[in-house]
This record gives structure tokens, C-alpha cells and sequence, in this order.
């Protein structure tokens, strides 16, 4: 029996607001719509399109959350009489980095984006790979149910490989039927906007590339396997930056003392608060109420997306910029990155929104990145089925 092949492509940043008004593959796959994107990063995005359950229930949404007990670099708190000049200096945080990687077991994506003095207070979400069996904390992926069924599939992701090398890897696999669902991941996306969003000649450019490569992916998909379903869909979209605040600053300015009286994070978009006195608590909340480039997220709307978490790991007050708007110099950003692009805005921003697009008609009615993991379920049911009979 000739099983039917699952080809699932996942495209970073691919945002349905870029393929308005162009024709992308308009003519393989037919069946396209926005989809609704969760609130934060790739971080959180992601996680929820492996598992189809929102990070309140998988686990997973920033990547630093406040742990002083169980973090895995307490032992820095030894190195606090250490100057800014030594602790924050950019070879102690490669140094750091590479320790978190290879020697705490942070997994192959921990980055030192928060200053070495406060780290001994935090911890890091992605500790295994999540494009593997195993890799999500609080709920199974994906792959989890792919290895439960006994389907052949193989992953491709950055973790490995650039993009252009991850596609010739996948045609070739796909040729030599080295597996019956396949999941492609290519990220590059994602930092060309960041930096060449405004630049409609570049986009063009980078678009018509992805097109002729994942037409020549389909091509030899039908090839092998007259029936194969094709989709590609993404985490979220862009969004064009027109302004800057250096919410940092503006903290600063209350004169309040990390670690003793508070704790932030602060992400592209968002920053994010813990709160030791009621002194700071009030201050930091009247200043960030005042501020028009965004603005408190309430208990009511972290649940109603999926992103409130009761031990408020992920912060205790949350302060979202509106869309367009950019922390000038975040725990991310660093000060010399200038994005043109960028996501992690409310869902609600219709450049946030991600794409699905297929060769088939969804099984389910596809409205947010976590209805992806439907279509995956059900194409590794079928792969599971096809299997057993021609056992």
C-alpha cells in the first residue's frame, strides 16, 4: 500500500498581512486563512501549535520565568560584589551562554538575555529541544504522538542547519521516502524582516525564494506520493516599528532597587514585574498607568488568551506596548539593534496574524496557531493507520 505522505512547513514570522495582494503558491494551495497568533513570542507561539493547547496549559510562554529557588545560577549571587563592567561585559555573558547550554542544561537555545546580576532569580523554559519527543514540559507535542503511533517523520529545524540547507536535506529525504510525515521548520524568516521589513524590493525577493523552494518541495512530494498533503503556516506575523521608549529609563527614574525592591524583564514588547514591598508595587503601577505607549494587561484578559498562570511565574503585572511601539533598549533588543519589524503585540494587531496555507481542506476549522496541531493529529492518525495495514 502506497501510505500517504504529511508534509508540514513552518515558516517564522511569515505573516498574512506580507502575502496580501501577492500571489505565494496561490495556485497549490488553495485553502488559506490569517490565523489568530498567541500573545508574546515564538517562545509561547510555537509551543502552542506542537501541543494545540495555549501556554496556561503547556507550560510554555516567555522564556525567562522568576524561579530564585530553582534556578540553575544562584551560585552568581557569590559574584554580586563584582562591578557592571565585569559581570555585564559581553565575554561573561558568552561565557555564561555557553555554560547554560552545555554544562546546566538549558538546552541549545538559552541566550543570556537578562543581566548576569539578576539571573540567579530566574530560570529558563526551554530546557529541551522542542522539536523532539519529550520537549514540551506541561503537555505532550506533536512528536510525542507521532513516537506513541509508530510513524516514521523526520524534523528539520535551525537547530541543525540554515534554511536553504534544511530544504535540499528535506527533498532528499522526501524522495527516498525516508518517512511518512515530515516537519520543516525554517526560521530565517523571522530575523530578515526584523531587519528588511520596509524594504518591499527585499521582501519580494525573499518571498519568490521561498516560493520556488517549497514548489519544488510539493513537486516531488506529488511525485512520491500522488496524495501528499502540503501545508505551510507560520507562529505569527510582523509589524512595522514606528516608535521607540526607553521604558527602562523611565523605571529608572523611580529610583527603585533591583533586586531588594523589585524585579523586571523586559522584552521587545512587552516588560514584565515582580514586586517585593508594597511601595514599589504602587510607584511602578502609577508610572506605568501614566504612560501612553501601552499598558497594563488585567487578570480577565491574561485568561481569556490563554496566558495567565497563578503562581504569576511569568510575571505578576505584565505591560504590553502597542502595536508599532518598541522598547528602545530591552533585555533582548540589547542598544545597538534597531528593528524595523517586530512581533509580540496583542493578537488583536492584524499584522500579528500568522498564515495557513494547504492543499487540503483543514479538518477542523482553523483559526489560531493552535488548531495546526489538529491537522498534524489527524495526518498522524492517517500515517498511523496506513502504517498498521501494511504491517
Amino acid at each position: 500500500m502506497n501510505k500517504r505522505l504529511h508534509v508540514f512547513v513552518l515558516i517564522d514570522a511569515l505573516g498574512w498581512s506580507i502575502l496580501e495582494g501577492r500571489n505565494f503558491l496561490q495556485d497549490e494551495l488553495r485553502f488559506r486563512r490569517p490565523l489568530r497568533t498567541v500573545l508574546g513570542f515564538s517562545s509561547g507561539a510555537i509551543p502552542a501549535i506542537l501541543t494545540g493547547v495555549p501556554p496556561a496549559k503547556n507550560g510554555h510562554w516567555n522564556l525567562f520565568y522568576y524561579d530564585p529557588n530553582g534556578s540553575p545560577f544562584k551560585w552568581l549571587r557569590y559574584c554580586d560584589w563584582l562591578p557592571d563592567a565585569v559581570l555585564n561585559h559581553r565575554v561573561t555573558r558568552r561565557v555564561l551562554k555557553e555554560m547554560g547550554r552545555r554544562v546546566l542544561g538549558l538546552g541549545p537555545s538559552f541566550e543570556c538575555s537578562v543581566s548576569p546580576r539578576f539571573l540567579p532569580w530566574f530560570n529558563w523554559v526551554e530546557k529541551r529541544n522542542l522539536y523532539e519527543a519529550g520537549g514540551t514540559i506541561g503537555a505532550p507535542s506533536i512528536f510525542d504522538r507521532l513516537k506513541e503511533h509508530g510513524v516514521k517523520y523526520r524534523v528539520y529545524s535551525y537547530h541543525h542547519s540554515t534554511d536553504p540547507e534544511i530544504v535540499e536535506q528535506a527533498e532528499r529525504d522526501i524522495r527516498e521516502r525516508r518517512a511518512d510525515f515530515f516537519f520543516v521548520y525554517l526560521s530565517e524568516m523571522d530575523l530578515f524582516l526584523h531587519n528588511y521589513f520596509a524594504e518591499t524590493g527585499k521582501v519580494e525577493a525573499k518571498l519568490n525564494w521561498y516560493q520556488e523552494k517549497l514548489r519544488q518541495l510539493l513537486t516531488v512530494s506529488r511525485q512520491v506520493n500522488p496524495e501528499a498533503t502540503f501545508t505551510v503556516f507560520s507562529d505569527h506575523g510582523m509589524t512595522p516599528v514606528e516608535n521607540h521608549f526607553d521604558l527602562v529609563a523611565e523605571i529608572g527614574q523611580l529610583r527603585l532597587n533591583m533586586p531588594d525592591d523589585y524585579l523586571a524583564v523586559y522584552d521587545s514588547t512587552m516588560a514584565r514585574f515582580w514586586f517585593f514591598n508594597q511601595s514599589a508595587r504602587t510607584r511602578t503601577l502609577e508610572k506605568l498607568q501614566s504612560l501612553h505607549c501601552g499598558r497594563i494587561l488585567p487578570d480577565a484578559e491574561l485568561k481569556e488568551l490563554g496566558i495567565f498562570f497563578p503562581d504569576r511565574r511569568f510575571g505578576e503585572v505584565v505591560f504590553l506596548l502597542n502595536p508599532g511601539w518598541l522598547i528602545s533598549a530591552s533585555d533582548f533588543n540589547g542598544k545597538g539593534w534597531m528593528p524595523v519589524g517586530m512581533h509580540g503585540y496583542h493578537p488583536d494587531d492584524a499584522y500579528s496574524d500568522g498564515v495557513f496555507l494547504s492543499n487540503q481542506e483543514p479538518p477542523v476549522p482553523v483559526e489560531g496557531v493552535a488548531d495546526v496541531y489538529f491537522c498534524m493529529q489527524q495526518a498522524t492518525d492517517g500515517a498511523a493507520l496506513g502504517a498498521s495495514l501494511c504491517r
